[in-house]
């Protein structure tokens, strides 16, 4: 009995021992769990109040990278919503005008407008009442109005005769005929005699300027010559541009000739085959500030400094002042004579496979006129010739443009930087074969020559088919020649631009013909 009580109380204290050691363990288990919970809840917690959270260099987290990406985009796009809505209140472009643009002719300024007009819907709406607004802001007895058109029916001549009734100042509204054979021509193939584009331009253009010396004898001379295109325009932004673009001290206007912009849409400047910069380079990408960085970038320069007188080589802009003067037979001299170009008048490029805007070439010749008769309010810097582009005055092909340009202006700024990286992208602008020869001096000039027959026994044949690049190479030759360099280099390329003999209804007038190749232009 006593040795099984015995047995029992030892097999007691080792299960006793056992289960007071296994309930040890267990608290054990319990403790390190518990404290590894509240160290891991701690760090945890620690972390949360660090710019960045710490984890094994072995456990990537590519949900990290996504929301840094979402965040930077989300603060891009709040700093991108934040200039736009900033910039037409804060930072506006042309916009805020000097206030000495009050639209009016304060010192009774003669000016002559020339136009060449065929458009009815314009005559007789927006560009009509337009030209009514302006002779009345100039004064009536101060403007003469020239109007040119030819061949353009009978709805036209009847609508510029009833704007003729409606202008209060002297007129000469002139529709005519101008018969093509009478214009020189040019021949790249066999029984192919064409006119140049711009050779009838400048005729049209020269034929609406011609009352101007007749007209000086009725009112004095002009002082300004206004050129419209047809375009819609604002009267006072005109009389703007005649009188208030580039003043000097004494509250007259410093230029030789100065543009306004016109646009095809609210964003995009048209006229960029007329347009040089100040270097004599050509437009960049035709949205603002609608020059490149090319050379010294002045033009541009100009442009982001907000400046009315934008220094510039040539330009037109479907609207332009110019000093009346180098247009009139009566500023003949010896001088002036010597190099053929007294009056001044619109011409084109004789060459085959090389055109330029007449309107550029106008610029040209003025400026090498203006250069024997040297201006006192010229500063000598040889950048700034006395022509200007002033971004105040736009105009526009239609209503519904031109309604937009005063709101999209206020935010063009904002174009800056990419219309940059796109003329770098888009190589802009073009390479320009004479942009730096000097007129008068000799220089080297590639030209096609034509040596083929003038006429063959199959004209109508040739007549009916289209000609082929290789037809053209066919019937004539690259050759260097050595030329006296003409005022206006800057203004050409290589292309051939002439009129179609026989063209289809609602095509334009005119085609443009790519060089052969082979002019090697360095």
């Amino acid at each position: 009995m006593v040795t099984h009580r015995r047995n029992d109380e030892s097999q007691r204290l080792v299960r006793d021992s056992f289960d007071s050691t296994s309930s040890d363990f267990e608290l054990d288990d319990f403790l390190a769990d518990d404290y590894k919970d509240r160290t891991h809840r701690k760090r945890i917690s620690l972390s949360s109040f660090l710019p960045w959270r710490t984890s094994p260099p072995h456990s990537p987290r590519p949900g990290r990278w996504r929301r840094l990406l979402g965040r930077t985009f989300t603060a891009f796009a709040a700093f991108l919503l934040i200039l736009i809505i900033a910039t037409p209140f804060f930072n506006p472009s042309y916009s805020r005008r000097p206030p000495h643009y009050t639209g009016s002719n304060p010192n009774n300024e003669k000016v002559f407008i020339a136009a060449n007009i065929v458009d009815v819907d314009l005559i007789k709406g927006p560009w009509g009442k337009a030209v009514i607004e302006l002779v009345d802001l100039l004064g009536s007895e101060n403007v003469f109005l020239s109007i040119y058109e030819n061949d353009s029916g009978e709805a036209t001549t009847l609508a510029l005769q009833e704007l003729g009734r409606s202008v209060k100042c002297k007129t000469a509204i002139i529709s005519d005929h101008i018969d093509l054979d009478s214009f020189p021509s040019v021949q790249i193939l066999p029984n192919n005699h064409l006119v140049k584009r711009i050779q009838y331009l400048a005729q049209v253009r020269n034929m609406a300027i011609e009352p101007l010396n007749s007209a000086n004898t009725d009112m004095g001379p002009f002082d300004k010559l206004l050129f419209i295109n047809d375009v819609v325009f604002s009267p006072a932004d005109a009389a703007d541009l005649l009188f208030a673009t580039n003043i000097g001290k004494d509250g007259r206007t410093q230029y030789h000739a100065a543009c306004a912009m016109d646009f095809i849409n609210p964003f995009k400047f048209y006229d960029t085959f007329a347009t040089r910069d100040s270097e004599g380079y050509g437009a960049g990408v035709p949205f603002y500030p609608w020059f490149s960085k090319a050379g010294s970038g002045i033009s541009r320069s100009d442009v982001q400094a907000g400046k009315d007188a934008v220094r510039v080589k040539s330009c037109w802009g479907g609207m332009t002042a110019f000093e009346a003067k180098w247009f009139a037979r009566n500023n003949s001299s010896s001088e002036t004579n010597s190099v053929g170009m007294t009056p001044i008048q619109f011409r084109a490029s004789e060459e085959l496979f090389w055109d330029a805007s007449e309107c550029c070439l106008v610029h040209a010749d003025l400026s090498a006129m203006a250069s024997l008769h040297p201006q006192g309010w010229r500063d000598g810097n040889e950048f700034d010739g006395g022509f200007y582009i002033n971004p105040y005055v736009r105009v526009a092909y239609d209503e519904r443009t031109f309604g937009w340009l005063n709101f999209i202006r206020r935010f063009e700024k904002l174009f800056s930087w990419p219309q940059g990286w796109i003329n770098w992208l888009a190589s802009r602008p073009a390479f320009q074969p004479r942009r730096d020869l000097e007129p008068g001096v000799e220089s080297d000039h590639r030209e096609w020559i034509y040596d083929g027959p003038t006429d063959v026994e199959e004209e109508e044949k040739l007549r009916k088919r289209e000609y082929s690049d290789l037809d053209i190479r066919l019937n004539g030759h690259w050759e260097t020649v050595k030329r006296i360099a003409k005022p206006g280099g800057f203004c050409g390329n290589r292309q051939l631009l002439v009129l179609k003999k026989h063209r289809k209804a609602g095509e334009r007038m005119w085609e443009r013909i790519g060089p052969p190749p082979g002019a090697n232009d360095a």
